[in-house]
């Protein structure tokens, strides 16, 4: 039986996530969405808020995760970050990172930093 984009989304989340923890960051939220957008995990790394998208794509000559991340895609996860910051009772520091990982192998590739709310 093979796997659905669905079931490989699923699962690299989860290798995402357990990759993330190994690194000592913090689960705070996971799959938050809001109408116009949603984050697949909310991380906190030393105080830091990290608004994770994870992209499960295997590297071509078509571009790899972060190649992936359109700018439509941008504004929608800058759009949820917003909306679940404005639910918190103080305004902590905060970044978009971007984790690709390739389906079958586990092998993760963490982008910190890998765009802006203001771009």
């Amino acid at each position: 039986m093979s796997q659905t984009s669905q079931d490989k989304g699923a699962a690299a989340e989860e290798d995402a996530l357990r990759y993330l923890q190994r690194e000592g960051l913090r689960l705070r939220a996971r799959n938050f969405r809001i109408r116009r957008g949603e984050i697949d995990l909310i991380m906190e790394d030393s105080g830091e808020i990290v608004f994770v998208e994870v992209r499960a794509r295997t590297p071509s000559r078509f571009g790899d995760g972060i190649d992936s991340i359109t700018s439509a895609k941008k504004r929608r996860l800058i759009a949820a970050a917003k909306a679940w910051l404005q639910r918190q009772r103080n305004e902590p520091m905060t970044r978009f990172d971007v984790i690709a990982v390739t389906p079958g192998s586990h092998q993760v590739e963490w982008i910190r930093d890998a765009f802006h709310a203001d771009e």
